[in-house]
């Protein structure tokens, strides 16, 4: 079944603004890309640039004649064909009612080619696995709702809770959240045709394709097992600080190479780097961060644990993933950050906004305690704008708000 993207709404706001014409849609392969546009845009004529034969044809035509041939076109896995951006480039100057989706899967080389021609000249959007809002869908035209983490963003004040088990779509919202939890947000998978084999299957192969084309894509290995090993390492510490020394020692590379195979990680969205705060903003950039892998059924692949409990630092990663994606879509800028004090005080996760911060302690126990929010109090002493809301997010059922300006509720309740 095809789920409905909270996306395609700003996809179309966009195209009415100045900058609208040309549109980049970026993201991880499979997520879901070409599907959205083909269906959501279907008066766009379709391109496909990862034919090698359809790649020497566009190369032939003139800026002229696209222009009078594709008013308005989707070029799809556009960084296989470097030289169309100065096609795209010069199509936009010369006519002004011309329209551009392209769709890409590589970060790093997409980005830099857009550096290049068309700086100034476009819009650039990221597309994720799906959501849990986006999980719950039925279908094209079912616009997901929004999760109460991303309705507090907008400005909604954090509501009396009742008992999850309470509340009109229980049912629906656990049954997501724990298909979730086993298998991620990958669109594919969520084909009513496949049973738990072909979910496991479907990743396992996203693995190999993965290394084949896109890592071989951002960097030319002549060995690709060190950067494996690193994957591989990276997935079973998902949710901790990685230390470049020990992932370094570990595969048999220099440091320098450690910290650029985290970093294609991140470029090829696989995973989140999530620096640390500090007041001094270039500490920030100095300092390890914390690896969160973008999706848990990918991370289950890597480390080949589908059917194991999750971990604590684990279902961390489940949850800063989810906030991730979901801020993604929202209007306006966010910061994100982990806290680590030199007395032992850690706080999984600060949202920066421009009126203050949201602080999150994520705890996998389905028995919440009073003192799980110890780290979130006080926190006004060490950051440098108010504390807007503190959460403890949890697998509890029943939520907790006996705490001044902190809440804590389950993962579900706070994310579907």
């Amino acid at each position: 079944m095809d789920k409905e993207r909270l996306l395609v709404g700003e996809i179309k706001r966009q195209q009415t603004k100045r900058f609208g014409r040309i549109v980049i849609l970026t993201g991880a392969r499979q997520v879901g890309k070409t599907t959205l546009l083909r269906h959501q845009f279907s008066d766009y004529q379709y391109i496909n640039i990862d034919d090698p034969q359809i790649r020497r044809v566009l190369m032939g035509l003139s800026s002229t004649q696209w222009a009078s041939n594709y008013p308005e076109v989707i070029l799809d896995e556009v960084q296989k064909e470097p030289q169309l951006m100065d096609i795209v480039k010069a199509v936009y100057d010369l006519q002004k009612g011309n329209k551009f989706i392209l769709t890409g899967s590589s970060q790093l080389l997409l980005l830099s080619q857009i550096r290049e021609s068309l700086a100034g000249r476009c819009t650039i959007l990221e597309l994720f696995p799906l959501t849990l809002p986006e999980l719950k869908t039925n279908g094209w035209g079912d616009v997901p709702k929004l999760s109460l983490f991303q309705r507090i963003l907008t400005g909604e004040k954090v509501p009396e809770l009742l008992p999850f088990t309470l509340t009109k779509d229980y049912d629906q919202s656990i049954e997501v959240y724990q298909y979730f939890l086993k298998y991620g947000g990958y669109p594919a998978l969520v084909a009513d045709d496949l049973d738990d084999q072909d979910r496991k299957q479907w990743l396992r192969d996203y693995q190999t394709t993965y290394l084949e084309r896109d890592i071989r894509d951002i960097a030319d290995f002549k060995n690709l097992e060190p950067f494996i090993l690193i994957q591989r390492i990276s997935a079973l510490l998902t949710g901790n600080q990685l230390g470049y020394t020990q992932l370094a020692k570990e595969a048999k590379v220099h440091l320098n190479t450690a910290k650029r195979y985290l970093q294609y990680l991140s470029m090829s969205y696989q995973a989140i780097l999530l620096q640390p705060w500090f007041k001094n903003e270039l500490k920030r950039l100095s300092k390890v961060p914390k690896l969160h892998y973008l999706d848990i059924g990918i991370a289950r692949s890597v480390t080949n644990n589908f059917d194991g409990e999750l971990k604590g630092n684990e279902f961390e990663s489940v949850v800063v993933s989810e906030i991730y994606k979901q801020l993604k879509y929202m209007p306006g800028h966010y910061d994100l950050y982990h806290l680590r004090t030199h007395d032992g005080r850690e706080v999984d996760l600060l949202i920066e906004t421009p009126k203050g911060y949201f602080a999150f302690e994520i705890k996998m126990t389905s028995h919440y305690n009073h003192t799980d929010n110890r780290h979130l109090r006080h926190l006004d002493e060490i950051l440098d704008k108010p504390i807007l809301h503190s959460f403890v997010i949890t697998q509890d059922l029943m939520p907790n708000q006996n705490e001044k300006d902190i809440t804590a509720l389950h993962a579900a309740q706070f994310l579907t």
